[in-house]
Order: structure tokens, then sequence, then C-alpha cells
């Protein structure tokens, strides 16, 4: 396996809410992001909605870009486990636009010491 090109450290932050029957979670999270091409923060009001058991996390990361550049990366990331999610970006950046926006990703989710980490890899 490559490295990671977003490593993405989460933090819940507020209440998880489920309803009833526990079709549908919703878990609201914030944290960190590192990697070659991106240094900044998880807005803090990203949530993962889990219908039925399908994962679907959306949230704006905020930061420098690989050119010392601000920017902002919003992500979608979609999957039925944390050991193989399918992502897509958007961004406001220049520099990471052409990489994110039209290249092929997964993401692999795992418990650490610190917390849950989302890694993201180029296919």
């Amino acid at each position: 396996m490559s490295e990671p090109i977003l490593d993405i450290l989460i933090r819940f932050n507020g209440p998880i809410v489920r309803l009833t029957d526990g079709s549908v979670v919703m878990i609201p999270f914030c944290g960190k992001a590192s990697g070659p091409i991106f240094t900044g923060i998880v807005e803090p009001c990203g949530v993962d909605t889990q219908i039925c058991g399908h994962l679907s996390a959306r949230y704006m990361l905020t930061g420098k870009d690989s050119a010392g550049a601000d920017c902002h990366i919003y992500v979608e990331n979609n999957g039925d486990s944390l050991d193989r999610t399918v992502p897509a970006f958007h961004t406001d950046s220049e520099a990471l636009r052409g990489v994110l926006e039209a290249g092929s990703f997964y993401g692999k989710g795992s418990e650490e010491a610190d917390g849950l980490h989302i890694r993201f890899y180029a296919e």
C-alpha cells in the first residue's frame, strides 16, 4: 500500500442522533487533516450518516494546499464499512483541483490510540 494522500483524524463532537428503530444514525465530528497535499482542519460541521449500515460522511477541510495557498476541500466519503470507502473531492485549490477532482481514490479507516483515522489513497 502506498502512502496516503490525506490522513483525517476524527474527533466526535456532538450527540449521536438515532431513529428509534436504528435505521438512521447521524454522528457529528470535527478533526484535523494532514498529508503531502494538504494540512488543516475538519470544520466542526462534518457528519457521518449511517443508513441501514451504509456509511456516508460529508465534511469540509480548511487549510493549506501543497503550494502553501489557503484552500478548502469538500469530502463525500461512502462505503459499507471502514475497510474500504469511496471518496469524492471538490476543492477551490488550483494546485489540487486536477489531482483530486479527476483522480480515483479509496479510503480506509482504522481505530488507533489517538482516535479514528480515515486515510485516503490513490488507486
